[in-house]
């Protein structure tokens, strides 16, 4: 009897620390395909909205494995959709296509070398950001669940997205355009998944967080007036430089004196300040561009307002006038806390239960977001950082490094979990 209880419990152990085995020989065979797929898709990277090349490519394997296909969803798009073998919920699994003006400086066997223009300049353009990995990681997931429709209940939607870092100036895009096209309608998604590798974690680490995980992203632009004179001469005018100075040191004190720091982080940043023409004179204006970073929805409103006040009065304090203009650039990034529980046994079953860490917010920002406000969202990140490496590169940098070894992981955890979460 003992001997029996014994063989029980070691199954037991052998299915909860690891993929389903059922799976095992397509996960072995899916690893050398979605490596290629990701060294070719960096090789041939393309800018926001014009992701023409890297969507033929998603279209074809998806046709290829006789999954029903949707393409020029918000502009350069692709959606599929696999039906199960047998009806249930839907869910999304999401992978972002586009890759940044940056030239790369690594020294690979498939470095990018492509150029291209961006607001009227020669750029270089790399996947800067690791959107090359997350695509091959969402066409391996979607082979291996096309040859396992059996073991679906319900359906599938693979949702290949453009323009993450944004749509070029004038055009609209992204995550955002997607929703308002109805890419989580017909059929109706009930939940969405999607992951962001990251250089500076260990391969085969994920990490997450429950509620607020990135942050919502705003711009914004402070136009000040005040009166030109000779720089010789201030008293005779109004000057927007100093107006702008004490702008800016007002806004700080909204950080750091009117926000609880120790709920969540929020930035006020001012990136750019243009004015003035001429050393020896006090110019008329000033113009002041910047982002705002939140992570709780009631921080967002206390900034916004406070902000909306405080820049014409400080202006109006000063014998100027101000005014300010906010516009939203990405929503925050928000697991719902009930899906994360209820995957969090299927995640740490895939890649083991030490590995699958917590981590603390960002403040940078992800236009999954606009999924998650439609509908429960879970978003992850995926080590991929080479074991022993003591030296990473952030992101949106041209020494930014990924080694492969980390992608296999991601197809696991996004098949199982998209298994798990339908035949629960």
């Amino acid at each position: 009897m003992n001997k029996y209880f014994s063989l029980v419990l070691l199954l037991i152990g052998s299915l909860a620390f690891g993929q389903n085995p059922s799976l095992d020989k397509d996960y072995q065979a899916i690893e050398n395909k979605v490596i290629e797929w990701r060294r070719e898709i960096h090789q041939n990277p393309e800018l926001s909205n014009r992701e023409f090349k890297t969507a033929e490519k998603i279209a074809k394997h998806l046709k290829s494995l006789g999954i029903e296909v949707q393409t020029g969803v918000a502009h350069t798009g692709v959606v599929g959709i696999l039906k199960g073998g047998q009806d249930g919920k839907v869910i999304a699994l999401r992978a972002d296509i586009d890759a940044l003006p940056v030239y790369e400086r690594n020294d690979l066997p498939y470095k990018s070398n492509v150029t291209s223009e961006f607001l009227g300049e020669k750029v270089g353009v790399m996947h800067a950001c690791g959107h090359d990995t997350h695509t091959a990681i969402l066409m391996g997931v979607a082979e291996v669940l096309s040859k396992n429709k059996d073991k679906i209940k319900g359906t599938v939607k693979f949702i290949f997205q453009p323009a993450e870092e944004g749509p070029p100036p004038g055009e609209e895009g992204g995550a955002l355009l997607m929703v308002k096209e109805g890419v989580l309608k017909n059929p109706d998604v009930d939940a969405i998944f999607g992951l962001h590798i990251n250089s500076e974690t260990p391969v085969g680490i994920i990490r997450y967080k429950s509620g607020g995980t990135m942050a919502a992203a705003q711009s914004f632009t402070i136009n000040v007036k005040g009166k030109q004179s000779h720089g010789s001469q201030p008293w005779s005018g109004v000057d927007p430089i100093l107006i702008s100075a004490k702008i800016i040191d007002g806004l700080q004190t909204i950080i750091s004196r009117e926000v609880d720091l120790t709920n969540e982080a929020a930035v006020i940043t001012v990136g750019k300040i243009k004015s003035g023409v001429r050393f020896n004179i006090i110019p008329e204006s000033a113009e002041m561009i910047g982002t705002i970073r939140t992570l709780n929805y009631d921080m967002k409103d206390h900034i916004n307002k406070r902000m909306m006040e405080m820049v014409p009065a400080i202006a109006k304090a000063y014998g100027g006038d101000a005014t300010i203009e906010i516009k939203d650039a990405t929503d925050i990034t928000y697991n719902d806390p009930a899906l994360v529980e209820q995957m969090l046994p299927t995640m740490k079953r895939v890649a083991g239960e030490s590995n699958v860490q917590t981590r603390k917010a960002a403040t940078g920002a992800e236009d999954f977001s606009y999924f998650q406000r439609e509908v429960p969202g879970f978003f992850f990140f995926l080590g991929g950082m080479a074991p022993g490496t003591t030296e990473s590169f952030p992101h949106h940098t041209p020494d930014f490094l990924i080694d492969d070894s980390g992608l296999l992981l991601g197809v696991k955890t996004l098949t199982e979990m998209s298994l798990d979460y339908l035949n629960q």
